[in-house]
């Protein structure tokens, strides 16, 4: 069985639309009042009908009072990683310790280079992100008196003041699924956070990616349990049940609580720009699937 010890945590997955202005953050106010855990948005600067995600979310965190943030994922090669590590650490200042940071190696390449970013095959997409996860640590180490100095490929630090720290222990969130980018995850990051839709066989491929993340925690002296593995998930409420996430709340909680209970997820963050749906996914679905999840565990 799956257990990696984590609390069941469940949440939102927001498109950042810009028309009309205020619907992705009126989405935030509806999972914050709902009692959800998290709400995160897509980052794809690149897209001219989307808010910047980084505006997005300091704005939807000034609106709302106890739901957490992230991006999902922050797109790495657009976002300079010792500036990213600070508007973190400011955000999760501001916010009273309510920020996650959501990361990813880069996609849609054509975008980003338009943007001005850089193009980068899978091998250096993987260094540099293992480059940035250190810088990004490296400046929230205000314990650290010296200057910040990482001599890396694609980024460079060099002598660079530490700080801000953030209020409270940040989680580096990475959205991957290559096996080298899974053992960068199992070395250096703390949580997983990949999409259903993109799992090539299913569900069943989280098994052995969660291998990759496993074996390479521990061949770095970390215990695997320490890493939380969440998951991106849609799906339609209906009156009968025509697949996986299409049906009932009851079906929906039976699901979910399998996944948690077979493959360690203790994180489920739904697709969701529908007032109805997330607020029916909060009242009926996670309550149930901590219900049928704590059963389970005795």
């Amino acid at each position: 069985m799956g257990d990696y010890g984590h609390d069941l945590l469940f949440g939102t997955f927001v498109t950042p639309v810009n028309e009309p202005a205020d619907q992705a953050v009126e989405q935030a106010i509806v999972a914050d009042r709902a009692g959800l855990d998290l709400v995160t948005f897509q980052d794809h600067p690149y897209v001219a009908k989307f808010h910047d995600a980084w505006t997005l979310m300091c704005y939807a965190a000034a609106r709302t009072d106890r739901v957490r943030f992230a991006l999902n994922v922050t797109n790495l090669p657009l976002r300079p990683p010792a500036v990213l590590a600070r508007a973190v650490a400011s955000l999760d200042r501001l916010s009273g310790g309510r920020v996650e940071l959501g990361i990813g190696a880069g996609a849609f390449w054509d975008g980003v280079v338009a943007m001005g970013g850089p193009r980068r095959a899978p091998g250096e997409s993987v260094e540099a992100l293992r480059e940035a996860i250190a810088v990004i640590r490296g400046i929230w180490d205000v314990d650290d008196t010296r200057p910040l100095m990482v001599a890396g490929e694609h980024y460079r630090i060099e002598g660079a003041k530490r700080g801000p720290a953030p209020a409270h222990d940040v989680g580096i969130l990475v959205g991957a699924y290559g096996p080298r980018m899974l053992r960068l995850i199992g070395r250096d990051a703390d949580g997983w956070v990949p999409s259903v839709q993109y799992l090539r066989g299913g569900l069943t491929d989280l098994a052995a990616m969660n291998r990759h993340i496993d074996e390479a925690a521990a061949g770095a002296g970390r215990e695997p349990g320490a890493i939380r593995r969440l998951l991106n998930i849609g799906g339609r409420f209906a009156a009968t049940g025509s697949g996986f996430l299409q049906g009932p709340p009851r079906q929906w909680a039976e699901e979910l609580a399998d996944v948690a209970l077979g493959y360690g997820t203790s994180g489920f963050l739904l697709a969701s720009d529908e007032t109805d749906t997330t607020e029916r996914f909060a009242a009926e679905v996670a309550p149930a699937v901590r219900e049928l999840v704590a059963a389970e565990r005795g």
